[in-house]
């Protein structure tokens, strides 16, 4: 049974950090019920949700994505890059450790946000972004080569993470919103999106994808393309450069 990491998110969301948008004030009890509409899909479709402590004082901690990544049966604790989000790590970790799920870590003074790592087969794309600097990718590079990962370094400089910018279907092909990718040639095969938003999208099943309910043409183009598409309101968690993928951790049997 495939299982999902998450913590719910903070009342003080709305004082999460943000880089390249301007601020909107995000409704924290409205993210509450969007964020519990985002974990029952995957509940619906038999997922094992691991909830990970709640981190109030975090206004961040919602986004866990940014703070482990899983490469197979192995996760990494990362080092985020905003000094505002490290205390997030601790309860992270007790969540791995309850889940009997191992894993390795980033160590100072590197450090990796999770939403820069894009996984694409064995090959592990890196954001090279304000959050994660290139002593962080050395090392995720150190832990994953011997795993028989090819880890591949991006420049990031359009938006907070990588993941902001591109995600994958679950044919391998990349997608994003070409004005904010930075670098499509990076990726062997790329498919432009009409939508901002359009650009995230978490893989449930090999024809099945999640994406934000707002990019209703991108959903149509991946509906096109054969993919059942489902889709839910994440507003709130977008105002702060959130995204579906970050939600959550997925760690796959």
């Amino acid at each position: 049974m495939p299982r999902l990491l998450v913590r719910r998110p903070s009342p003080r969301l709305a004082e999460g950090e943000i880089t390249h948008i301007p601020r909107l004030a995000a409704d924290a009890d409205l993210a509450f019920r969007q964020w519990e509409a985002y974990v029952d899909v995957f509940r619906q479709r038999g997922w094992e949700v691991i909830p990970i402590d709640p981190a109030d004082d975090h206004a961040d901690g919602v986004f866990v994505e940014d703070t482990v990544v899983m490469f197979g049966d192995v996760a990494v604790l990362t080092r985020p890059g905003a000094d505002s989000r490290r205390g997030e790590i601790d309860s992270t970790r007790i969540a791995l450790e309850r889940a009997g799920i191992p894993f390795l870590s980033i160590q100072a003074p590197g450090t990796l946000d999770g939403g820069d790592v894009l996984k694409v087969a064995r090959t592990v794309y890196v954001g090279a972004s304000l959050r994660t600097d290139a002593d962080g990718i050395d090392q995720l590079k150190a832990l994953l080569s011997p795993r028989g990962w090819d880890v591949v370094t991006v420049p990031i400089t359009k938006v907070l993470h990588l993941k902001s910018g591109v995600t994958a279907l679950p044919d391998g092909t990349v997608v994003g919103y070409q004005p904010l990718v930075d670098d499509t040639a990076a990726y062997p095969v790329f498919l432009p999106v009409p939508e901002e938003h359009g650009t995230a999208v978490v893989v449930l099943d090999a024809g099945s994808v999640l994406m934000s309910a707002d990019a209703p043409q991108t959903a149509a183009l991946y509906r096109g393309r054969g993919l059942e598409v489902v889709t839910t309101p994440i507003t709130e968690f977008e105002k702060l450069e959130g995204c579906v993928t970050c939600l959550s951790v997925r760690v796959r049997d």
